[in-house]
């Protein structure tokens, strides 16, 4: 059993013991589990310590597990995963609580509505606008692929196909590192090695992803689309704003991570906690 699914498994059982006796209005609050289970956030946020420190992918693992609930079946109970504590050296954020898990599971919904690592900007745009969220939130909540890694599968295209963007590169910096992603990623073959979204600091939450974008080292090509697809050039001032001003990056990025937390969010007779994770329990 690996880290993240002891760490679910831990966290669920909290949720149990809490839920059990819990009259549920069907509002979010911040002490949610203060009468059934007060001690719930300081159990929760020691296991994400423990585990982050275990695995610093751990960090990125969780905003992805996020992201991939709010956008398919609703923020779910996996909101607490969000710690109130920095992560990684990146901001910190007060979660309201009571959200349920969704009372179906949704694979065509993950393929519909989850941005694919080479989707276009107008994709990226049209998937976020469908949840509520617009440019500036797009923009923002990129921001975490400062963190983490990405298997070779997700940035192929990337290290083999050059947009019309790259094709005119008299200063090499488009082909330089491409050659870097070739050399973790063969054309065929290996598609489980990985890269960090973010060469600089992989294992911190920072601004450098922004750098990174600017420098045309963006590793997924979603995240290069935000300036070599910007004719208009809103997200490229946006992505220069983050880049010179990390604290700018901070207070936008939890904004939106809010947001994006009160996205579809189920409550009361409106979902239920599953015993497993991956089913509904009917």
């Amino acid at each position: 059993m690996d880290i993240l699914k002891i760490l679910v498994f831990v966290i669920f059982g909290v949720f149990l013991y809490g839920i059990e006796s819990l009259g549920d209005d069907g509002l979010l609050v911040f002490d949610y589990y203060k009468e059934t289970c007060p001690f719930v956030e300081d159990i929760i946020r020691r296991q994400v310590e423990i585990a982050v420190l275990k695995d610093p992918r751990m960090a990125a693992s969780l905003l992805r597990l996020h992201f991939h609930d709010c956008f398919v079946m609703g923020c779910d109970a996996s909101i607490l995963l969000d710690s109130n504590d920095e992560m990684r050296g990146g901001p910190g954020w007060q979660v309201l609580l009571g959200r349920k898990d969704s009372l179906k599971a949704s694979f065509d919904g993950a393929n519909k509505y989850i941005p694919s690592p080479n989707s276009s900007l107008e994709t990226l745009i049209a998937n976020f606008h469908e949840q509520g969220l617009d440019v500036y939130d797009l923009v923002a909540l990129s921001g975490s692929h400062t963190i983490g890694k990405a298997r070779c599968l997700s940035f192929r295209q990337r290290a083999y196909q050059t947009s019309p963007e790259e094709e005119y590169d008299r200063y090499e910096r488009y082909n330089t590192y491409r050659r870097v992603l070739r050399s973790i990623c063969p054309e065929t073959g290996q598609d489980q090695r990985v890269a960090p979204l973010d060469f600089r600091t992989p294992a911190r939450f920072d601004n450098h992803y922004f750098l990174n974008i600017l420098e045309g080292k963006a590793l997924l090509g979603s995240d290069n689309v935000l300036i070599t697809q910007d004719h208009e050039g809103e997200i490229t001032r946006q992505v220069w704003s983050y880049a010179s001003d990390q604290t700018l990056f901070f207070a936008s990025f939890v904004k939106s991570i809010v947001k994006m937390g009160n996205i579809n969010v189920l409550t009361a007779n409106l979902g239920e906690v599953r015993t497993n994770c991956r089913f509904t329990n009917h």
